[in-house]
């Protein structure tokens, strides 16, 4: 799930360093590695939602309680706007990394 999910990132080497360069991680090698942590948040809203439906089904059935399929709900709804959120952001920073002049 998204919430249980940690960003596990070590500070860059600096280059005047001697044997610094091999401990580098390279720039596409942190790409790969940013973007498999998005997908695995995406999936992980995925996930809550289709809990949230699973919940909704066993509740017509009177097999869970209300309170269960509301916290489920609430939770699926709060990592949907929190990945929103941050789409929103890396926009954000996009658009003003194109707006920088060289």
């Amino acid at each position: 799930m998204l919430n249980q999910m940690t960003i596990s990132m070590q500070p860059a080497a600096r280059l005047t360093e001697p044997g610094a360069r091999k401990d580098m991680t390279s720039p596409a090698e942190m790409t790969q590695s940013f973007g498999d942590y998005l997908k695995k948040a995406i999936d992980g809203v995925g996930s809550e939602e289709q809990n949230v439906q699973a919940l909704t089904d066993k509740y017509m059935l009177g097999q869970v309680d209300v309170s269960e399929v509301m916290i489920a709900s609430s939770q699926a709804e709060l990592s949907l706007q929190l990945t929103s959120q941050i789409r929103n952001k890396v926009i954000e920073a996009y658009q003003d990394i194109m707006r920088t002049q060289i």
